[in-house]
C-alpha cells in the first residue's frame, strides 16, 4: 500500500490527523510548508491505522512522523522540509515532481 500510494501521488505526507485537523504541531508544520506550494497533496492519517503507522516507519527507515514524499522519494520530516523549504530547495522538487507527472500523462 505505501510503495502504490507513495509512487502514485507526486506529494504524499504520512501525519497525524489530516491537513485540514492537524493532531500535532509538527504535521500541521509540515502540511502548512507543503500548502503554501498551492499543488494537490494526498495524506494519510497514521493514528487511523497503527499499522500503517509502523509499516511507513520501517518503509523508509525514519523513526518519526511526519513523513513527506514528494515524487516517489522520501525527503524526510517536518524539521527537514523546513530546512529544504527555507533554503529554495523544496519548490524545485516540488515542481520537479509535477513536470514529471505532467510528461507522463
Amino acid at each position: 500500500f505505501i510503495e502504490e500510494f507513495v509512487r502514485t501521488n507526486p506529494i504524499v505526507i504520512f501525519m497525524k490527523g489530516s491537513p485540514s485537523s492537524p493532531s500535532c504541531g509538527f504535521s500541521a508544520n509540515a502540511t502548512a510548508i507543503l500548502r503554501s506550494y498551492g499543488k494537490p497533496l494526498a495524506h494519510f492519517d497514521v493514528l487511523a491505522d497503527p499499522d500503517v503507522r509502523q509499516a511507513v516507519k520501517e518503509f523508509s527507515q525514519w523513526p518519526t512522523i511526519p513523513q513527506v514524499y514528494v515524487g516517489g522519494e522520501f525527503l524526510g520530516g517536518s524539521d527537514i522540509l523546513a530546512e529544504m523549504h527555507q533554503a529554495g530547495e523544496l519548490a524545485e522538487v516540488i515542481e520537479q515532481a509535477f513536470a514529471k507527472v505532467t510528461s507522463e500523462a
